[in-house]
């Protein structure tokens, strides 16, 4: 469902996997299309029983549009964020109490981060107690910091400063000395003279974009970098050091690190919707880190701390 952006990007890798095939698209209008085109979800799912619904309509029809699929059966992935107010999201409750919802939040499975995600999961910079970051819109930002962090859904103390112009410094407290710092500008993600940034600090380090810095035997501290390296137009591999921390299933397609993180998000749903894996990133998650933005907004209107709840 959906013809923005990311339902456009969602289909043109869909296109060069052999194990998803596209069966229909439900769009407001009728237009032509290589498959099947409806503007009702409801006649679709009837006549095409798909095996999935990848849903990425307006944030104010995803209630909507999850019931429907829940009504017929059929599993759903939706885009992040699922609601753009706490309203919205406290309509999702029973969509997402069904176990049938899967949220499309690729972030953490894009090369750079599912690199050094590797890294911290293999404790190369021991225990990671905080994490600070620029560059991603806030829902996407707090998936990343706590997957950095290892934080499930747990209460929240959020507090935010407005600076002149649209910079927003924000800090997420999740209790047990773990923390988030939240850097954004309203155009950082497009701005070609703003550079994203990523901090990871640990016990015995700390992950600066890529250089590691870190403690080893005999408390020598190291400074080592890790490395992309290219095949055919795209990273084939990121290592460190001698250590390969992630591969690229696809090389072939030469595709850039956002459909390769879509990729391998379409092909957890797949293992999900067979039976043969965890789901990607349940419903609840994305609420939740969705609820940690509108607190950052929050904080910052109303110049006050906001807790959100687990």
């Amino acid at each position: 469902m959906g013809l923005g952006y990311r339902a456009q990007a969602l289909k043109g890798v869909v296109s060069g996997m052999a194990e998803v095939e596209c069966v229909g698209w439900v769009l407001h209008k009728q237009r032509s299309a290589n498959v099947a085109v409806y503007t009702d979800l409801d006649r679709c799912l009837s006549e095409v029983r798909p095996d999935l619904v990848l849903n990425l309509a307006p944030t104010h029809s995803t209630a909507s549009v999850l019931a429907t699929a829940i009504r017929h059966g059929v599993p759903v992935v939706t885009g992040a964020p699922p609601g753009s107010t706490n309203g919205e999201l406290d309509r999702l409750a029973e969509a997402g109490e069904s176990g049938m919802v899967q949220v499309s939040e690729h972030h953490p499975l894009m090369p750079g981060h599912a690199a050094r995600l590797t890294g911290v999961a293999n404790d190369m910079i021991g225990q990671v107690w905080q994490v600070q970051i620029s560059g991603a819109q806030p829902v996407h930002a707090m998936a990343l910091m706590r997957a950095y962090l290892g934080v499930g859904i747990v209460p929240a103390v959020v507090r935010g400063h407005r600076f002149s112009g649209d910079d927003i410094l924000a800090s997420v407290d999740f209790g047990e000395g773990r923390s988030g710092i939240y850097d954004f500008s309203s155009d950082v993600t497009r701005n070609l003279l703003q550079a994203g940034r990523l901090l990871v600090r640990g016990s015995h380090g700390e992950i600066s974009g890529d250089q590691v810095v870190r403690v080893e035997e005999h408390n020598l501290i190291t400074t080592t970098y890790m490395q992309r390296h290219l095949e055919a137009h795209c990273t084939s591999h990121i290592s460190l050091g001698d250590h390969v921390l992630w591969t690229n299933p696809w090389p072939e397609r030469g595709w850039n690190d956002d459909e390769v993180a879509i990729a391998e998000f379409l092909t957890r749903t797949v293992a999900w919707v067979g039976g043969e894996g965890a789901g990607p990133y349940p419903l609840a998650e994305s609420v939740y880190d969705a609820r940690l933005g509108l607190a950052i907004a929050q904080a910052i209107e109303q110049d006050r701390t906001v807790e959100v709840p687990a």
